[in-house]
């Protein structure tokens, strides 16, 4: 495994991490298979972890968190996240400073740590003043609660705003940005926010590197029953099209050439982007970490990386 800075912190982590997004205390509420998943990636040299609240409305925390607790906590890095509802209550949402400090304090006791490495905002709050945000996640680093904080699916002109207030009032600058990135989902991400996070010192850990499977080439043909995007409509219905059907039926030549999956292609050209510290994957089978993690063995030369680019021109641009 490879450890990569996030952003110009100190703070190190792995190229490849492992995220609960859809899969712990979801799709996977198996306590044997995630602590055999778990296990692998940390075997293995995974040392960040992302969760987040709302993924199965804190289950995933409970259920990756109580497998973390066998290892030691100074070699994990642990993330999770705020902003969606947790209840129909009007202030269990979003980042003002209520939420902000009630949520902290539950996705810890979930988790059953003393303190997060990461806490992201996930998702800008058009309601609540961007000061207010900024100094509750200040306040939190100062109380030893959180190492680091960030943002996620922020736009460049937002991230600017809160780095602006930080520097007003010389408080904690947000290090790390968490968009969704991977061949098919790029353009916003490399016109708007790698412009501003790569001189800011901002990290990206990146999600979907595999854009929820397509990727993998497993919807070639068809929607296999027990797939994630069989079972989330809203999922599939914003990924699977068919131009992005074709970008991945055109990239199967380059992957057989190179003696790879299209699955490892994908991860494999995720790290060679710049300004990525680390690609967020997710795991429902043992074999399906371990068929991930030979990725980072994968070289792409600038020739194989025109290639991939002319076999994904028949995909539309997606923001």
């Amino acid at each position: 495994m490879n450890y990569r800075r996030l952003g110009s912190s100190g703070l190190k982590v792995s190229e490849l991490s492992l995220g609960g997004w859809t899969t712990f205390g979801e799709s996977l509420n198996d306590q044997q298979l995630a602590h055999d998943i778990i296990k692998l990636a940390y075997d293995r040299g995974i040392n960040f972890f992302d969760i987040a609240d709302a993924y199965a409305l804190g289950k995933a925390e409970e259920l990756m968190g109580g497998i973390l607790k066998q290892f030691p906590r100074h070699t994990l890095v642990i993330s999770s996240k705020l902003f969606w509802p947790m209840s129909d209550d009007v202030n269990d949402r979003g980042l003002s400073r209520k939420h902000i400090m009630e949520s902290v304090e539950k996705s810890l006791q979930r988790i059953g740590t003393d303190y997060l490495d990461l806490y992201f905002c996930h998702r800008y709050d058009e309601e609540t003043p961007v000061e207010e945000t900024v100094r509750a996640m200040d306040d939190l680093i100062h109380q030893g609660k959180i190492l680091y904080w960030g943002t996620s699916e922020w736009t460049a002109a937002q991230i600017q705003e809160a780095l602006d207030v930080c520097e007003r009032y010389d408080l904690y600058r947000p290090q790390v940005e968490q968009p969704q990135y991977n061949m098919l989902v790029r353009e916003r991400v490399e016109t708007d926010i790698l412009p501003l996070t790569v001189p800011n010192g901002i990290g990206l850990v990146v999600w979907s590197p595999l854009a929820s499977g397509l990727l993998t080439g497993k919807y070639d043909d068809a929607l296999p029953e027990d797939s994630r995007l069989a079972r989330l409509d809203w999922l599939r219905n914003s990924v699977m099209r068919e131009d992005a059907l074709q970008a991945t039926r055109n990239l199967e030549p380059i992957a057989d050439e190179l003696g790879v999956t299209r699955a490892q292609l994908a991860i494999a050209w995720t790290l060679r982007q710049p300004g990525v510290s680390s690609a967020i994957t997710g795991a429902t089978k043992v074999r399906q970490l371990e068929e991930t993690l030979q990725a980072i063995e994968i070289e792409l030369d600038d020739p194989i990386l025109t290639r991939i680019d002319e076999a994904l021109a028949s995909r539309k641009t997606q923001k």
